[in-house]
Parts: C-alpha cells; sequence; structure tokens
C-alpha cells in the first residue's frame, strides 16, 4: 500500500446525547463496536489504504480518547489532538489546525463505520481540483402508496409507489488546503454552512458517490445494526 503524506482528521468532539446512557460515561467515538471502539475501526480502514497521519479533535471527555490512543504509536501511526474549548459544531475545529495542512486532507465524523474507500475519495478530489469534496451515498425512499398529482382539483397524473431517489452526506470529506481561509479561530461552524457559503462563491464543491456499506452511529439500535454486519 502506497503511504501516504496526507492528514486524516477524525471529528471526536460531539456528546452524543442520542447515545445516552452509553455516552454517560464515554464519548461516542470510544463506544464499542465487535470489541473496538468506533473510532479504532476508521483508524485501522485508514492505516489499510495508507494513511498514518491522524489529527483527532475532541472536547467532550476527551482525556479518555487521549489515554486510550496517545501518540498512536501502539497502531505503528502518528495522532495528535486538537482540543476545542467550547463544541465548535461539525466543522469549526478545523480552524484549530496548526501547522496548517500544505497538501489536501480527508476530514470524517467519529462516529461513522463505513466501507468507503478514502484512497479513491482522495483520488477523486485530486483529479477534479475541487477545493471540497462531499462522499455522498445515493438513498432511495419508496412511498408505498399510489401518488395522484392535482392540479386545480384536475388529477394531472397517476404514479403507482414512486421512488424518490436523493443523496445522504456520509460525513466523509476531502478539502484543500485553501478552505482554511473560510475559517475564523475558535468560531462555530457546522459543515452545512461551510458548504452553502462555498456554493454561494461559486467554488468548486463535489460529491464523491459511495455505494459501500455505510452506517451513521446516531442511537442505540444503530450500533447493534452496525455490528451485524461487521461482525
Amino acid at each position: 500500500v502506497e503511504q501516504k503524506k496526507n492528514y486524516f482528521i477524525i471529528m471526536a468532539g460531539g456528546k452524543g446525547k442520542r447515545m445516552l446512557p452509553y455516552t454517560k460515561n464515554y464519548p461516542k467515538p470510544l463506544l464499542t463496536l465487535v470489541n473496538k471502539p468506533i473510532l479504532e475501526h476508521i483508524l485501522l480502514k485508514a492505516k489499510s489504504e495508507g494513511f498514518s497521519k491522524f489529527i483527532f479533535t475532541t472536547n467532550y471527555l476527551e482525556h479518555k480518547i487521549n489515554n486510550f490512543f496517545g501518540d498512536g504509536s501502539n497502531w505503528n501511526v502518528k495522532i495528535k489532538y486538537i482540543k476545542e474549548s467550547s463544541p465548535l459544531g461539525t466543522a469549526g475545529s478545523l480552524s484549530l489546525l496548526n501547522p496548517k495542512p500544505k497538501m489536501p486532507f480527508i476530514v470524517c465524523n467519529g462516529d461513522i463505520i463505513s466501507e468507503i474507500r478514502f484512497e479513491n475519495l482522495l483520488d477523486f478530489h485530486n483529479r477534479n481540483g475541487a477545493i471540497a469534496t462531499m462522499a455522498v451515498k445515493p438513498h432511495e425512499l419508496r412511498n408505498p402508496y399510489g401518488v395522484v398529482e392535482v392540479n386545480e382539483n384536475q388529477i394531472v397524473s397517476l404514479k403507482e409507489k414512486p421512488i424518490s431517489k436523493s443523496y445522504i452526506n456520509t460525513g466523509v470529506y476531502v478539502f484543500d488546503p485553501l478552505i482554511l481561509k473560510y475559517f475564523l479561530k475558535n468560531k462555530h461552524l457546522d459543515m452545512n454552512t461551510l458548504f452553502q457559503n462555498l456554493i454561494r462563491q461559486s467554488k468548486k464543491v463535489l460529491a464523491y458517490p459511495a455505494y459501500e456499506t455505510w452506517f451513521d452511529i446516531g442511537k442505540p439500535k444503530d450500533l447493534k445494526k452496525a455490528a451485524k454486519k461487521i461482525s
């Protein structure tokens, strides 16, 4: 596997309120899934693709994450930490990167389990010269009813149990270092707002369609569902 020099940043600062009582004494990324914390699953997956320079952004119960992973030498990788003094939203902690990355870097939420190929995502981003790339997952919703389209009491069309197709944000991104000029240091910023700001300014913002298995561990039942899939 070709060794990457790009930073791999994992957002591990959230409180995980929807996971209570599990997150009363543990930050969500440290919750165990098939004998390993979620965060370790992400780290090992990235390492298997040649990433070895990690940054964890932490806030809630951050000492537990630090104590478990340390400097990363047990995994033969390097781990640095960025501690948010107060929660900065889903993107804000990137304003604290120091030194600033010189190459495109991956950002991954600390509460997802996926088979998304990070190296393919990075390659796609580099080939297309985007400032930001978001891995998105195709999502289909089947309406269980026949849908009637009506215009001023006139039936215009009938569709039998239509499927609506959309894309969902997987919480995995690649950013060009130029992105950092859109941050104010220590200011709260969410990913959605960041992407909307870039779109408004006509920047090249791309979607990378990911068809691989993907789980967002938001609620206790998600932990059980993901465990079944990967065990």
